[in-house]
């Protein structure tokens, strides 16, 4: 079967050049003159790979990435920008979007076709990297499931993301599974007067949007990079497969969920029922131990702090005060470092 491709450009002479070229390699192409048709074929064909400029009247290139890429549909489907601009700022904006690759006008018949090629047969060994339907990889006997699922989805299309860089936001549908290779993520939910609290805080190795996904809900909350980060989206039909193959998966994403409702249920609990100083103490210790394998410091901004704790950004700086005179902590910049766990952990209400 022939593999597809959908070219997005403005340019009329460019466009039936890069067509004709595909066409005589045994693709099936599949062209549009604008942006807005581009996604209605992407959507309509579900193609191996897009083609599309960056600079064109009415909606530009990265739109149409931005577009595909919060659609499920064509969220994993590869994305070369076609551009006759080399500044480095523009080359950067769109890999952060997700864009696998960048063609420079004018190219010629070889650059193409090696481009297509490469990021096509690149997307096959990805897929072909994760378990099909029915491997048995997963060891049973009381092995780590969940590490084992992890390590095969490595090899899946991870994208870099920026610090502070929005990921997805709160209303959009769950898609699937995120799952962290560098960096860190938070999750924020905001309400009416713009006021932000923080639903999670998650770091290499973990999932989020776990909850959205196995709902089949919209995510309801805003997940953004704390750090530069690298993130893979495993979509949802490759999981539900995997899940109804493997039972002890299943069980073990069971779990995680149920964690996770446990520890949101905690916190509002803490937020109800303790004090500004066991609180702030309670937001220390979840962040000690989520970065206990890197020592006992971490980085986090008063802001994000205040959002954790549920208390003004004036609060935090003078409980964060209090305990570095009463030596359970030091505290430079950002960096936190934590010098007493025990006295933290057993902080009175």
């Amino acid at each position: 079967m022939n593999k597809k491709v959908v070219v997005i450009e403005d340019n009329n002479d460019i466009r039936e050049s890069i067509v004709e070229i595909l066409e005589l390699a045994n693709y099936t192409v599949f062209e549009a003159g604008n942006g807005r048709k581009g996604i209605d074929l992407a959507i309509e064909h579900k193609p191996d790979i897009i083609l599309c400029d960056i600079m064109m009247p009415d909606l530009d290139g990265y739109g149409v990435l931005l577009i595909l890429n919060r659609n499920p549909q064509t969220a994993g489907i590869s994305f070369i920008f076609l551009t006759a601009k080399t500044e480095r700022l523009d080359f950067r904006k769109g890999m952060e979007m997700g864009a696998d690759d960048y063609l420079t006008k004018p190219f010629d018949d070889i650059d193409l076709l090696k481009a297509v090629e490469s990021r096509i047969r690149r997307k096959e060994l990805q897929l072909f990297s994760i378990p099909k339907p029915g491997t048995s990889i997963y060891k049973a006997g009381g092995k780590d499931h969940i590490s084992e699922l992890q390590d095969s989805l490595k090899n899946y299309k991870s994208r870099p993301y920026k610090k502070k860089q929005v990921i997805y936001y709160e209303g959009d549908p769950g898609t699937g599974l995120y799952f962290i290779l560098s960096g860190g993520v938070k999750t924020v939910k905001t309400d009416e007067d713009g006021r932000e609290l923080i639903t999670g805080i998650f770091s290499a190795g973990d999932y989020f949007g776990i909850n959205s996904m196995l709902s089949s809900q919209s995510f309801p909350d805003t997940a953004t990079a704390l750090e530069n980060s690298s993130v893979c989206l495993v979509p949802k039909e490759h999981l539900e497969t995997l899940l109804s193959s493997h039972p002890e998966i299943s069980k073990e994403f069971i779990q995680l969920l149920a964690k996770d409702n446990r520890d949101k249920e905690e916190q509002l609990l803490q937020f109800a029922y303790h004090s500004v100083r066991k609180r702030m103490a309670e937001v220390l210790m979840r962040l000690y131990h989520k970065h206990i394998k890197n020592g006992p410091n971490f980085n986090i901004s008063r802001e994000d702090l205040s959002s954790l704790a549920c208390m003004a950004s004036e609060t935090v700086s003078r409980t964060l005060s209090d305990f570095k005179e009463e030596g359970l902590l030091e505290k430079k910049g950002s960096t936190i470092t934590i010098l007493n766990h025990d006295r933290l952990a057993k902080m009175k209400n």
